[in-house]
């Protein structure tokens, strides 16, 4: 039976790391990051880009649900609603697979400190600490299994995730 993995967290927990970590752990996998549906300049979020998102995801994810190359589907994005996750889920054909509803958090000053590496390198602009940090507890009412980051290797995250 297939697997699907539906990774969630606010920006900086290590999301495209770890998944990139478990697309080689795992055989068969695939990865796809949600960010990259909609990689624009400038960045837009209406309506019609969150629906135009929405449809790249849900296109590819069951693409790779019906190829039969691919065992292990690992998606990442910040689904920091329930209600993202669950229109992910409406749109998708899992019934031939196994789904793993998981949510990446860490504490306030790992999170501050990876953001601030990733600032310094020129990946990412300061407006993004806070905007992440206010998403942080959200993550604590959705339905998925949550794993904290905090003073954890990426393979102890990535192995964490395939035994849940």
């Amino acid at each position: 039976m297939k697997r699907l993995y539906l990774i969630g967290g606010t920006m900086g927990v290590c999301k495209t790391t770890v998944c990139e970590h478990l697309k080689r752990l795992l055989n068969n996998s695939v990865f796809l990051d949600g960010d990259w549906c909609w990689d624009s300049h400038p960045f837009q979020v209406t309506e019609e880009t969150k629906n135009m998102v929405t449809d790249n995801i849900c296109y590819l994810l069951n693409n790779f649900l019906h190829c039969s190359a691919y065992d292990n589907i690992i998606f990442c994005w910040v689904m920091h609603r329930q209600d993202i996750v669950d229109k992910l889920l409406k749109n998708l054909d899992t019934s031939q697979c196994d789904v793993k509803v998981i949510s990446l958090t860490c504490d306030e000053k790992t999170l501050r400190e990876r953001l601030q590496k990733d600032i310094e390198k020129g990946v990412r602009t300061a407006d993004v600490i806070d905007r992440s940090i206010e998403r942080l507890p959200l993550y604590r009412d959705l339905k998925s299994i949550k794993i904290d980051t905090t003073s954890k290797s990426i393979e102890a995250i990535a192995k964490e995730i395939i035994a849940s």
